[in-house]
């Protein structure tokens, strides 16, 4: 059975992130990008080897987790990924976030060693805009590696787009795009301005639910974060059909699309059921905190779920409850856990 936190949330995900290394160095992001020329390399002295990362998986499998998402940085920098996902266990699911630049000629082993699915970041079509926001040159790579995921069933292939002002002018053409490639979806990922302190790139993500709700043949309401799916037709910018019942969305030829909107999002804390490792071989409960952070030492088996059992005991939903609205309507720290934060 799955551990449960004391708000009843389930865990039953991890996201572990294997390096804090990247070959882009977007303009969203607060780590310093490695550039271009980069390509997979031997886990670093701060990151978890090879056999730390499968032990990690195995122990938290005894405990009804049954999906994992590979994370980075850059997880494919890594030259021990398709190790890691073929020793993983054979009943969790296996999925990885990715920009999609090593994917060539990479896609069909990933598959192989049982990867199940991947998310590629991709803010724009245009080179020249790609490039203006990950400041890399690498636009015919990733886009090459989107194809080579589609061809090696890494199915569904999500692109993240993150949608701020830089990006905001580019969401109907991605709408568009996913609309009419097959194996293609989207997620919009809305701005989180504390990674980079420039609130001022803030958009209001209401506005792009309200357009999509507009063009979208069908709207799904998933309970996991409170997210919602939209349907939309290649053509739909022009017209809009008849909606497909959810019993025919299985054979629905459009695009799907959804976004992810933490922020503020009391509703999308309650339901998270995941917990973060970091490449150093921490835990935590939160993605937005940092003081959460647990070592699980040497990662022996005993260790990891000593602290795998601490974090989940010790989750808190961000907003709503570490972090509280005061009577201004802004949010801030919960009086109970200053003391933790400091």
């Amino acid at each position: 059975m799955p551990l449960s936190d004391e708000f009843g949330r389930e865990v039953t995900g991890v996201r572990v992130s294997l390096t804090d290394r990247c070959n882009f160095d977007c303009v969203y992001c607060h780590n310093e990008g490695l550039g271009d020329t980069r390509g997979p390399m031997e886990p670093g002295d701060d990151e978890m080897d090879t056999d730390d990362v499968v032990r990690f998986l195995d122990v938290v499998s005894e405990y009804g987790v049954d999906s994992v998402k590979l994370t980075g940085g850059e997880p494919m920098l890594r030259q021990d990924l398709e190790e890691i996902i073929r020793r993983a266990p054979d009943e969790m699911e296996v999925s990885m976030t990715t920009n999609g630049t090593f994917l060539p000629g990479r896609a069909e082993d990933l598959k192989e060693a049982g990867l199940d699915r991947v998310n590629v970041s991709q803010d724009a079509l245009d080179p020249d805009e790609f490039a203006e926001i990950t400041k890399s040159g690498a636009y015919e790579k990733v886009m090459e590696g989107v194809q080579a995921a589609v061809d090696a069933d890494l199915a569904p292939v999500k692109l993240n787009m993150v949608v701020f002002e830089h990006t905001a002018g580019y969401v109907e053409g991605m709408v568009e795009h996913v609309a009419e490639n097959e194996g293609l979806q989207l997620q919009l990922i809305e701005y989180m301005p504390e990674l980079t302190g420039r609130p001022e790139w803030n958009i209001e993500i209401d506005r792009v639910h309200d357009w999509l709700e507009d063009i979208a043949e069908h709207v799904e309401h998933r309970e996991m974060h409170d997210r919602k799916r939209y349907f939309v037709n290649p053509d739909t910018a022009e017209s809009v059909a008849a909606a497909p019942q959810p019993s025919e969305l299985d054979e629905f030829q459009g695009g799907m699309v959804e976004i992810v909107d933490p922020v503020e999002n009391a509703d999308f804390c309650a339901n998270c059921g995941r917990v973060r490792v970091t490449h150093e071989g921490y835990l935590k409960g939160c993605l937005n905190r940092n003081d959460d952070l647990q070592s699980m030492g040497e990662m022996s088996r005993e260790e990891i779920r000593e602290t795998f059992e601490a974090v989940v005991a010790d989750r808190v939903p961000y907003y709503g409850e570490y972090l509280v609205e005061n009577d201004r309507g802004e949010y801030e720290i919960n009086e109970k856990y200053i003391s933790a934060a400091d």
